[in-house]
């Protein structure tokens, strides 16, 4: 089966296939992946409402309909099932770089699905952001269209419209913008519901508000505009990843259009021409070249100052104002399969701040260069910072990543006890924890046969012992030989965690070749480095696995009850 493809749609595709523009990655892949659904799937594009969605361009101060977003509406808003006439990419991704024109161009969608054209009564345009500037920017895009006195005489034949909303007066079909609170949003009936800048979505509390009214209305969709940011492990990082599950691993898009544009790696960002990659409007933009080459200059010069560069324009993230432990590439490659680890060596760390709090215990394993963590943390409810924790803390619990401590306190033989479980299923050459923090633990931690004094199995962990392990660290994360499961946890804790400057009392302690940073937090209290804490602190004993796996010997003599 092969179904023609739309010459719009076509266009773009070429261009990206042969050179034309300078694509990502992930564009050549979405190229291959249309193609084939052409191919493959009985689908076509309606011609005749593309063109009339294309012809709406020209109430907007555009110059021309980039071939980008002619693609994308095209796919997302145009090609249909022939069979039951549902639209076949319902849900579209579009991760691109600032100033491509993203709020016209969710405008322009918004009056096409108004419209007749469309011709779906009541088909509801829903614009969500975090912020009233967001949400309301397309629709003041739209609003200028309509008060522009060359279009407005014509325009109020079809349109009504005021400071909050446009509605189309033949489908009766609205457009406004909704901010982030999720209260008196049951009653939508939304035909689309379009999210801008989805990246500064922690969790799914208002995603889920806002599209629990969709299906009241025919062909339900669902757009997310957005550049890349400082928020991970959120909404737009799992959409990111099943973006890469459709293009890399061939999974089935489940009417998702992933469009993501950006660039390859970080070294792609000296080359100009390679800016193109993250926005495919620049090309016919030179005002937002000179701009972006501005800022370039200044990037290069003090990356610090300016860490939206690359995280908005380039969409490769960078942290704000800190220097991160690593890359969210490397920290999302741990995410892969833990191998069976029974009968094999490990070290236990430990990391909390307050019993009260937050804790975590970290099992490391060794096998050559690659290290597997097997990672638990617990919450007390009594934590005055839980209001302040912006991830699914309960989709933690029910996944037992995460054990929730209905109590005034972690108790001390809550830890305790999960060390005595990893003991009897692994061999354990030691346990390293905070010098601060032992007088908490050291008595329940006795009674499981781990003792700094009697036993010497138990290290005291001290700011110089990680100045010496981060190193190793670093070099872990830059091969990405670290693999931690699916542990959304430890990767949070992860991300939460900053390189410090060492003190000189530190330096000198540890000794002139070690590392110049330990760890810290980025933010004291709604982000949580505990978890990552705790495989630092293991991290201190890795010498006692040597090359790892289940020969290891212990050095040390360990007992375990």
């Amino acid at each position: 089966m092969s179904c023609k493809i739309n010459p719009h749609i076509l266009r773009y595709i070429e261009m990206v296939e042969q050179g034309k523009i300078r694509a990502c990655e992930e564009q050549h892949l979405l190229a291959s992946h249309v193609r084939r659904c052409f191919e493959t799937e009985p689908i076509y594009t309606d011609d005749e409402q593309l063109e009339h969605y294309l012809k709406l361009a020209r109430y907007f101060p555009f110059e021309r309909v980039f071939e980008w977003q002619a693609f994308y509406i095209g796919l997302h808003d145009c090609t249909y099932w022939k069979d039951t006439g549902m639209p076949r990419w319902p849900d579209g991704l579009c991760l691109i770089g600032r100033g491509a024109g993203k709020d016209g161009t969710i405008a322009l969608e918004s009056l096409c699905l108004m419209s007749p054209y469309n011709n779906i009564r009541g088909y509801d345009v829903d614009i969500c952001a975090n912020n009233e500037e967001q949400a309301m920017r397309p629709l003041e895009d739209a609003l200028e269209v309509m008060e522009d006195p060359e279009n407005t005489r014509k325009l109020k034949r079809f349109f009504y419209w005021n400071k909050v909303k446009i509605e189309c007066l033949k489908t009766k079909s609205t457009m406004k913008g909704r901010t982030n609170s999720p209260k008196g949003k049951d009653g939508l009936r939304s035909g689309i519901v379009i999210f801008n800048e989805i990246h500064q979505y922690e969790n799914y509390d208002n995603i889920n508000v806002f599209t629990t009214g969709l299906g009241k209305k025919k062909h339900p969709r669902r757009s997310y505009f957005t550049t890349n940011g400082d928020v991970r492990d959120g909404p737009l990082d799992d959409l990111i990843n099943t973006a890469e599950d459709i293009l890399r691993g061939g999974e089935a898009d489940n009417g998702l259009l992933p469009f993501i544009c950006k660039l390859n790696q970080k070294k792609d960002v000296h080359d100009p021409q390679n800016w193109e990659m993250a926005n495919p409007s620049l090309p016919y933009l030179p005002n937002l070249m000179e701009e972006i080459k501005k800022e370039y200059a200044e990037w290069k010069k003090a990356p610090q100052r300016l860490p939206a560069f690359m995280t908005k324009r380039m969409n490769i993230p960078e942290s704000k104002n800190t220097i991160s432990v690593t890359s969210p590439e490397n920290i999302g490659a741990t995410n892969r399969p833990l191998p069976d680890l029974t009968g094999w060596s490990c070290v236990l760390g430990i990391d909390y701040t307050k019993v009260t709090d937050f804790a975590s215990v970290n099992a490391h394993f060794r096998k050559g260069d690659d290290r597997f963590d097997i990672n638990h943390s617990w919450l007390c409810l009594n934590s005055k910072d839980i209001p302040r924790i912006k991830p699914d803390w309960r989709d933690w619990e029910r996944r037992k990543l995460l054990t929730v401590v209905d109590d005034v306190e972690i108790h001390p033989d809550r830890i305790a006890a999960c060390v005595a479980d990893l003991a009897r299923k692994y061999n354990v050459l030691g346990l390293a924890l905070d010098d601060y923090r032992h007088a908490l633990l050291m008595n329940a931690l006795k009674q499981v046969g781990f003792d700094a004094a009697d036993h010497k199995n138990v290290k005291l962990v001290r700011p110089s012992d990680i100045m010496k392990i981060y190193p190793v660290i670093d070099s872990c994360f830059a091969n990405q030989f670290f693999t931690w499961g699916d542990n959304t946890v430890l990767r949070w804790g992860a991300s939460n965690t900053k390189l410090v400057p060492a003190s000189a009392r530190a330096k000198k302690a540890a000794g002139d070749d070690a590392g110049n940073y330990v760890f810290g937090k980025i933010e004291q209290k709604s982000r949580k480095t505990d978890p990552f804490m705790a495989l630092v602190h293991s991290m201190v004993l890795e010498p006692l696995l040597g090359n790892g796996g289940k020969l290891a010997t212990p050095e040390i003599q360990v007992y375990t009850y």
